[in-house]
């Protein structure tokens, strides 16, 4: 016991003299940052008073726009310095409150005394920048902290191994500068962190995990060598936030080579980026690119094209019964989704290259100008061995001379004299200066009515002709709808077609006729659009990161790959909540079609820390492979169902438990429906009980309080306490729909009931009755 006293009594030495570091640090941080901030307001506001302005020739225009550049340069090195400055200062107010959370002492191979060695969110040296005090979690030292128990040890530096022994591994506990607990553990992270961090109250926000971080996590944030890294991770097993550290460490090992703008997160909906918008912040990096699939995916289709979102597709799929399901629908969806049909569209972009292309009229004023058949004349005429986008690029220059000519044919014509005259006072004057700066540098004068009515006619006629140049130049004189369209009929017979083949082109055929794009539909659009135009390739990104990607099919994935040749890629999924109506049982995510002969690397996390052991030994018997779900040692309360016979005792039971849970203090309760449709019948009942918020797919930020939410807005997301809105046999009875069963439950961290108006699901039957609680 003295022992232990002394080493407490040592430690909170030590953060003391941290802690005077970091203030002296601070002060310093402050002082320079304040300074630089007036230097940059003076420069900006004096900023052409020390610019000698003179234009009279040719060498005094060049002194004077070195001077501009010197100026510029100026202000621009010392914003630099400010933000720089300012980035440290934020990261050292952030590790003061918790300056480092654990400890390891290394003898190094060959040493004689061990080092030791603190681990927090940032790095900080002594005074006189010789020694770390504390080290960032991301230095290749820090790993030992997260892989290694006591005994031998090593970590990776460039191009060498160190090699030693851990002499001692702690762990601290430290809030608000004071040493609150703790603890030598001979595991990676011990349980008793665990136990603080994962029993307090979910967040609004997901929170940096570097202090709990596990071995098989560590693998993942640290992962240098796969192109592609895919981890199957079960609910709760920290997958997100294990990628967001990885993200952290990229920023952190490549300084300088690559920026934050260069890694791009695809998140499964707009309030799942609102959850995680905190987490790179929190440990003093820029958030990287955040968007969702369908956001790119609209990007690119264009304003033109209207397309239906993933989460109309999967209500469509819950709403309708098994007997009202459009065969045509359902077939359509999956052999969309497939490498078959994108094999299929390879195939017909050799179809269109031989000259099928479908073209559009070019129309001005109402009046054809070019034909689509004349573009298809000159089209075919073109070198077919030469590749296709080059073939549309001669078209579009071919057209853009038609156009000039035709341009400077209209205006010849009267149409531009009636809209001269019709010019407004202001619209006249602004062409007339316009015309007048012309002329001033031309060296023109407007001696004669005539010639100014002509050059006024020439500008109206540019004006005109504009948004017509721009869509050719956009290769607008494409018909691609039709030329996508042409795809479902019989251009080659040769080709095998699945079975149901004819009614996916009926179901085609009539889904476009109503100018709305199937969700199903907007991936293979594109790819036949990306063999006609060519590029379409980014090449910015480094490194992009897909989240929930068991909801992305075989084509998405395959789509992605070639839409980011240059960068590798983390994909993280779990197929047990697979719920989009696309997604292959027959795990796509590890199809090695998609990614064969590439450097490929699976990672598993099999243990969850999210819910409680009663939670996860309740959830994981309602999936295919759940024996392999490992609970952490957190107990609880057990799950719950209530059956009820009538609408009303169903609400009211409900509301009963929503209180109770408020009085209990659970701060996030999410009452969790299937459809959006089920989450307005479930606000309209319950409004008048308790104060609630309604989310749908427009909603961007997570609130803390009682929330009605569909499960596919739930995926990725935590809550203190979970309501199953109605569990009954009549609303999940599908085997299809076991995933989204599955998946709302597992959003629960303390506490799980499940309420049933009627006969319960059939996916509670293989559960144990002592595992919960029948009410």
């Amino acid at each position: 016991m003295e022992e232990t006293n002394k080493e407490w009594l040592e430690e909170e030495k030590r953060i003391e003299l941290v802690l005077k570091e970091l203030d002296r640090k601070l002060h310093s941080l402050k002082r320079k940052t304040g300074g630089i901030k007036e230097d940059i307001i003076g420069l900006r506001k004096n900023f052409w008073d020390d610019v000698t302005l003179n234009l009279a020739d040719e060498n005094e225009a060049v002194e004077t726009f070195s001077s501009i550049k010197q100026q510029a340069e100026v202000l621009s090195e010392r914003e630099r310095s400010h933000k720089q400055f300012y980035s440290q200062l934020k990261k050292f107010l952030k590790v003061k409150d918790s300056p480092y959370f654990g400890r390891v002492d290394f003898l190094e191979d060959g040493d004689e005394t061990a080092e030791s060695v603190y681990i927090g969110l940032g790095s900080l040296m002594d005074e006189k920048e010789e020694r770390f005090l504390i080290y960032d979690w991301r230095a290749p030292i820090s790993s030992l902290f997260y892989n290694h128990a006591p005994g031998s040890a090593q970590y990776e530096v460039p191009e060498e191994t160190i090699n030693g022994t851990i002499e001692l591994k702690r762990q601290f506990l430290i809030k608000n500068g004071r040493l609150k607990a703790m603890f030598n553990t001979d595991m990676a992270i011990g349980d008793e962190l665990l136990q603080e961090v994962l029993g307090n109250q979910a967040n609004i926000q997901m929170k940096s995990i570097v202090a709990t971080i596990q071995k098989e996590q560590n693998q993942i944030i640290r992962n240098d060598t796969s192109r592609y890294l895919i981890v199957e991770g079960t609910a709760g097993s920290g997958k997100t936030s294990a990628a967001l550290q990885r993200a952290a460490y990229l920023l952190y090992r490549g300084r300088g080579r690559i920026e934050s703008n260069q890694l791009l997160l695809f998140s499964p909906n707009l309030l799942f980026n609102s959850y995680v918008a905190n987490v790179l912040p929190e440990l003093g990096e820029e958030n990287i690119q955040q968007t969702t699939f369908q956001e790119y995916l609209e990007r690119h289709l264009g304003k033109q094209v209207a397309c239906e979102t993933p989460f109309d597709q999967l209500e469509y799929c819950l709403t309708a019964s098994e007997n009202e399901d459009d065969p045509g629908r359902m077939k359509s969806i999956a052999y969309k989704s497939s490498l078959a049909f994108k094999a299929l569209i390879d195939n017909y972009a050799s179809y269109l290259a031989k000259g099928h292309l479908l073209f559009k009229n070019i129309v001005f004023r109402g009046k054809r100008i070019v034909a689509a058949d004349q573009i298809r004349d000159f089209f075919q005429t073109l070198d077919s061995s030469e590749p296709l986008p080059y073939r549309i690029e001669l078209t579009a220059k071919w057209l853009l001379k038609i156009l000039k000519t035709q341009e400077q044919e209209e205006r010849k014509k009267e149409w531009p004299l009636e809209k001269i005259e019709l010019l407004d006072k202001e619209e006249y004057l602004k062409v007339y200066k316009q015309l007048q700066e012309e002329r001033r540098f031309a060296g023109d004068t407007f001696d004669d009515y005539e010639r100014e009515q002509d050059l006024l006619a020439k500008m109206i006629v540019e004006r005109e002709f504009k948004p017509l140049i721009q869509a050719v130049k956009a290769l607008g004189f494409i018909d691609f709808k039709r030329t996508y369209l042409q795809l479902f009929s019989d251009w080659n017979h040769s080709v095998p077609r699945p079975d149901g083949w004819e009614s996916i082109c009926a179901y085609t055929a009539k889904s476009f006729h109503y100018s709305r794009m199937p969700y199903e539909d907007a991936v293979p659009f594109l790819y036949v659009k990306n063999h006609i135009k060519g590029g379409g390739k980014n090449t910015s990104v480094r490194h992009l990161f897909i989240d929930e990607a068991q909801d992305y099919s075989p084509f998405q994935l395959a789509f992605l790959k070639q839409l980011f040749p240059a960068c590798k890629m983390t994909i993280l999924g779990d197929f047990n909540q697979a719920i989009l109506a696309h997604t292959s049982r027959e795990k796509a995510l590890l199809s090695k079609d998609v990614f064969e002969g590439e450097k490929t690397e699976t990672i598993k996390l099999k243990r969850s820390y999210r819910s409680t052991r009663e939670i996860v030994e309740f959830t994981k018997r309602m999936v295919k492979g759940g024996d392999e779900i490992e609970a952490f040692n957190r107990e609880g309360v057990k799950p719950t169902l209530t059956v009820s016979a009538d609408e009303a005792a169903h609400h009211e039971k409900i509301a009963t438990c929503i209180r109770g849970l408020q009085h209990k203090g659970r701060e996030t309760i999410a009452v969790i429906c299937k459809t959006v449709q089920e989450c307005r019948e479930a606000a309209r009942h319950l409004q008048n009980d308790t104060e609630l918020k309604l989310m749908d797919k427009e909603t961007r930020t997570f609130r803390k309080g009682v929330l009605v939410i569909p499960v596919y807005l739930a995926k990725g997301i935590e809550f203190d306490a979970v309501i199953l809105y109605d569990g009954s046999k009549k609303r999940y009875w599908r085997e299809r729909e076991r995933t989204l069963f599955y998946t709302a439950c597992t959003r629960a961290m303390h506490e799980l009931h499940l309420f049933s108006l009627g006969e319960e699901s059939p996916f509670l039957n293989d559960i144990p009755g002592g595992m919960y609680t029948r009410r």
